[in-house]
């Protein structure tokens, strides 16, 4: 069974940092390209970063600068480091595992709300 298990969102004030986690089970990992995403209330879902099994990233422009994602295979996990964050960093993070040809694979979200 696949579980992708997101962890470390909270509250926190403008300019602030989280680092977001994902705990990947049931899949070898290390073939896997991972991502995170968010979704803000009333709008789609976008893609925040993602990070390839060979170790190449992109980001959203928003995000750039800003945030950093990082995977360590060893532990079956994914980071997003968020610094400066902004009110409208405000959503439900979501991981997400891909792979060619095979149905992607989500967490179920962890809450990050910017607000002073």
């Amino acid at each position: 069974q696949v579980q992708l298990v997101e962890s470390g969102g909270g509250l926190v004030q403008p300019g602030g940092s989280l680092r977001l986690s994902c705990a990947a089970s049931g899949i070898i990992f290390s073939i896997y390209n991972m991502g995170w995403y968010r979704q803000a209330p009333g709008k789609q879902r976008e893609l925040v970063a993602a990070i390839t099994s060979g170790g190449s990233t992109n980001y959203a422009e928003s995000v750039k600068g800003r945030f950093t994602i990082s995977r360590d295979n060893a532990k079956n996990t994914v980071y997003l480091q968020m610094n400066s964050l902004r009110p409208e960093d405000t959503a439900v993070y979501y991981c997400n595992a891909r792979r060619m040809r095979v149905p992607d694979f989500w967490g179920q979200g962890t809450q990050v709300t910017v607000s002073s």
